[in-house]
């Protein structure tokens, strides 16, 4: 489960995309379905990851947001031990749906169709 508290309290006020941003961004990137969501890569790294929010919608006792999260990916296991090539990060996007409870700030977030 995670907790958005600062997003519910910024809910219906222009500071709710970047309260969101921001608890997004310090969530541990092992919490969110970023290696469900790889397309070009073997590994999700959630080191460096933003956030743009698409759509929001109030369904009642959840607010639901729809976010697009950049981050990055590598192909893990290609390189020979004695192979002095950097492993390089692949850009990855995805979408991802969160539904936080109006009561009591606790979400839960889902890889979008």
């Amino acid at each position: 489960m995670l907790n958005l508290p600062l997003s519910l309290q910024a809910w219906n006020t222009e500071h709710f995309s970047s309260a969101l941003k921001q608890e997004i961004a310090a969530l541990d990137p092992q919490l969110l379905p970023l290696q469900q969501g790889l397309q070009h890569s073997s590994y999700a790294n959630g080191d460096n990851i933003s956030a743009v929010i698409l759509n929001t919608a109030d369904s009642g006792n959840f607010i639901e947001v729809k976010v697009g999260i950049f981050y990055s990916g590598i192909i893990a296991g290609c390189n020979c031990a004695d192979d002095p090539s950097p492993v390089d990060e692949i850009n990855e996007y995805c979408e991802l749906l969160f539904s936080i409870d109006k009561q009591n700030a606790t979400a839960t977030v889902a890889l979008s169709d």
